[in-house]
């Protein structure tokens, strides 16, 4: 048996490949979609500690009229990225989840990107 690639090259169908099989379907399903609801969070939460400290920023510098709309503007891409994110954890809790629409990628990318943006105009 070869230790790199973990089988016995002399018996490719042999006891070590039914193994194989065995392992893939006695993996749990829900570990995948768990991890993924898990990711959704913390990166909602990342997303909320940003929104909260460019509204600090905005507010601990005087409150210019550019740094409170950006402020404004971040709260409200915040509640588009929690809205996109609670309706994807709510579809992770089905036994069989949806891959994600290119839609809701696109959401979730904007309101990242746009986040990004509005916490630079708001230290600018």
């Amino acid at each position: 048996m070869t230790a790199a690639a973990g089988r016995d090259p002399d018996h490719e169908g042999g006891p070590r490949a039914e193994e194989d099989a065995d392992a893939g379907h006695s993996r749990d399903p829900g570990l995948q979609p768990e991890r993924t609801w898990l990711a959704w969070r913390r990166t909602t939460l990342s997303l909320t500690v940003v929104t909260l400290l460019a509204a600090r920023q905005a507010v601990h510098t005087g409150g210019t009229a550019a740094g409170v709309v950006a402020c404004a503007l971040s709260a409200l891409v915040w509640l588009g990225f929690l809205a996109v994110a609670q309706r994807r954890a709510l579809a992770l809790a089905a036994v069989r989840p949806r891959p994600l629409s290119p839609r809701a990628a696109a959401a979730t990318a904007g309101c990242t990107v746009l986040l990004a943006l509005f916490a630079v105009a708001v230290l600018v």
